[in-house]
């Protein structure tokens, strides 16, 4: 069967929406990069991704994200334009953000890299 990076793309951000973390964690590779400026640069590592993923929604538990185009790159590799909204538990105020994501797979279809590009 052959792999599909968009199809991989749209079920991680359905993991990432439900905050699923199990299912988060299976799809990252063991050394993956996940490189955002919400999460502070670059963080390296399934567990310090998933750490930053479970710290990030701590503080904005309602966030939900949309893709308002995914396109693939090459046979790995796809893109994504989104947008979200989340509240910040701490300080109760509303954000919105809008950017580009470019994700990478490995042979198996693990999560390799992760770029995020905020665009405001």
């Amino acid at each position: 069967m052959r792999f599909d990076p968009v199809a991989a793309l749209i079920a991680y951000h359905d993991a990432i929406n439900r905050l699923d973390f199990e299912a988060i964690e299976t799809m990252f590779a063991e050394d993956a990069l996940y490189v955002s400026p919400g999460f502070g640069g670059e963080t390296r590592g399934r567990a310090a991704i998933l750490k930053a993923f479970r710290d990030y929604f701590a503080r904005f538990p309602d966030q939900h994200a949309k893709d308002d185009l995914v396109e693939q790159l090459g046979d790995r590799s796809v893109r994504s334009v989104w947008r979200l909204e989340a509240t910040d538990r701490t300080t109760g105020e509303v954000i919105r953000r809008n950017g580009e994501e470019v994700t990478d797979f490995d042979d198996a279809g693990r999560i390799v890299r992760v770029t995020v590009f905020d665009r405001g």
